[in-house]
């Protein structure tokens, strides 16, 4: 299963922001709530945090202008591992 990782809507005018830069590398395992990139809207710079713990696959550049709701890249979750 996969989760998205999409651009925000950070206040109520933002349509579009900058992928300033990724914290995480792709292929990296992040936990939910961990900072993995930031976001630079002509208001503010902002970390935004995994929507869900996996490993992270980056699908959007750093340095590019994206809408709110773009794919920049998913987290890849493993199937349930609980004991049985």
């Amino acid at each position: 299963m996969s989760v998205p990782i999409l651009l925000p809507q950070i206040g109520f005018s933002m349509s579009e922001g900058t992928l300033s830069q990724w914290l995480v590398n792709d292929g990296e395992n992040v936990k939910a709530g961990q900072p993995i990139y930031t976001l630079e809207s002509d208001k503010s710079v902002n970390e935004v945090e995994a929507p869900a713990s996996g490993l992270v696959r980056i699908r959007a550049e750093p340095g590019k202008l994206y809408q709110v709701g773009d794919l920049l890249g998913e987290i890849l979750q493993a199937d349930d591992e609980s004991p049985k």
